[in-house]
């Protein structure tokens, strides 16, 4: 097993495996995200290589490779827009589970239980690749992202969102989705592994990619959910890094 996965925190995520697809279930939060990342995650794409977004399926031709894919809430809808979707999880029973509900959708998405830096090693490489909610679970961050950037290819993407390392962000995922919404299991989030924006920034760059995009993910209390925020990094964010054509 690679150096970056720890072995307790992907047991964590082997036992919600069959709950992956219930919005009221220990994936609720991530639920409750996903239309923003999705929003968030196609407007840097279409951007970035010139897609129509009203067209039916406007991320064809591109590749998409999401690590730490849980149980698929950001492959499927990528799939239906036209991408051609690898799903790559650590936690072999979120696979599983994750295939199982893409056949039942009639969606063909290759669906792996490895590693970023396996799928590295053997060479893949993709358009758009996602690391979401998942570098605050790895053992070396740093290392993971290294790996992780290496799948982008030439003039690609490389999407990562996580928890800054603030005070908010433990009330919030930690006291408030874990101990008073009871949202989470107790010990989903453990603080210190939370990282500042700047730092996992730096992480990016030393793995050859250039941050171009940040944004916060706030709770939307007026519609529910979540929207973006240029300003508000505080709890939830996202980055996107470039790779240079090559």
């Amino acid at each position: 097993m690679s150096r970056s996965v720890d072995p307790a925190e992907v047991a964590k995520f082997d036992a919600m495996a069959a709950e992956w697809w219930d919005p009221n279930g220990p994936g609720r939060p991530l639920h409750m995200m996903n239309p923003c990342r999705l929003d968030y995650i196609v407007a840097q794409a279409a951007g970035e290589f010139g897609r129509d977004l009203s067209q039916a399926a406007p991320l064809s031709g591109l590749r998409a490779i999401d690590v730490g894919c849980g149980g698929g809430l950001l492959c499927e809808p990528l799939a239906r827009l036209g991408a051609e979707v690898t799903g790559v999880d650590a936690a072999e029973a979120n696979v599983r589970a994750a295939a199982a509900h893409a056949e039942a959708g009639g969606l063909g998405i290759d669906y792996r239980a490895t590693t970023a830096e396996a799928l590295a090693e053997g060479g893949a490489q993709a358009e758009i690749v996602l690391a979401m909610e998942i570098v605050e679970h790895v053992a070396d961050p740093a290392e993971f992202l290294a790996s992780v950037a290496s799948l982008v290819a030439p003039g690609g993407l490389l999407i990562v969102s996580t928890l800054n390392r603030t005070a908010r962000a433990f009330g919030a995922a930690v006291v408030g989705a874990e101990w008073i919404m009871r949202w989470l299991p107790r010990g989903t989030h453990d603080w210190s592994r939370f990282i500042a924006p700047d730092t996992l920034e730096d992480m990016i760059r030393a793995g050859g990619l250039e941050p171009v995009d940040r944004k916060g993910m706030v709770p939307d209390l007026a519609r529910g959910g979540f929207r973006l925020s240029d300003r508000d990094l505080a709890v939830n964010y996202v980055v996107t890094s470039r790779r240079e054509d090559g």
